[in-house]
């Protein structure tokens, strides 16, 4: 199990498309959210939607391997069964979540292998966080609040690597993943 984590807006999702080119029998791990979908979303492929309700019963089952509050607006978490599947099947599972996401990892699966996708800076995240033009000012400022405090937690993980290219990070993170 691989975990790829990191302050929002860093690219994680991008940096996982490329490395999932680079290794096609990688499985992803499919986050549950409770947040709206973004028009460049879809259903079941970048994320599963689900209602506070759904999100709630989840909880309850005890059917998240581990889960968020994100920044107060939404929940986000991954789904233990399909994990579970794909390593009994004997894949390879990348989880794509965030920092505190990582640590309920580490603490259930202390085998994991953590990767903490870092930005170049906090000023360039500022600024992919307002190209995305989904957060309010106010929200970005609170985003890179938490990003300061995130980046102080990179000597929890196994590796490090800087989102400075696309594509230089996902072959970094491919080359972690074939030494394991």
């Amino acid at each position: 199990m691989f975990v790829v984590a990191g302050p929002s807006g860093v690219g994680k999702g991008t940096v996982i498309r490329r490395l999932r080119e680079l290794l096609p029998n990688l499985e992803l791990s499919l986050s549950s959210t409770t947040r709206a979908r973004r028009d460049t979303e879809r259903d079941g492929v970048d994320y599963r939607f689900v209602t506070d309700g759904e999100f709630d019963r989840l909880i309850e089952e005890g059917a998240f391997l581990e889960w968020a509050d994100i920044f107060g607006h939404h929940r986000s978490g991954t789904p233990a069964a399909p994990v579970a599947a794909a390593r009994k099947a004997g894949k390879d599972v990348v989880l794509e979540i965030d920092v505190q996401g990582a640590r309920q990892v580490r603490a259930q699966e202390p085998g994991a292998v953590l990767v903490f996708l870092a930005p170049p800076s906090v000023r360039e995240l500022g600024r992919r966080l307002r190209s995305r033009g989904t957060e309010s000012e106010d929200e970005i400022g609170r985003r890179l609040e938490v990003a300061r405090a995130e980046l102080g937690d990179e000597g929890r993980f196994d590796h490090v690597v800087v989102n400075d290219d696309v594509d230089r990070a996902a072959e970094e993170i491919a080359a972690i993943i074939e030494a394991r």
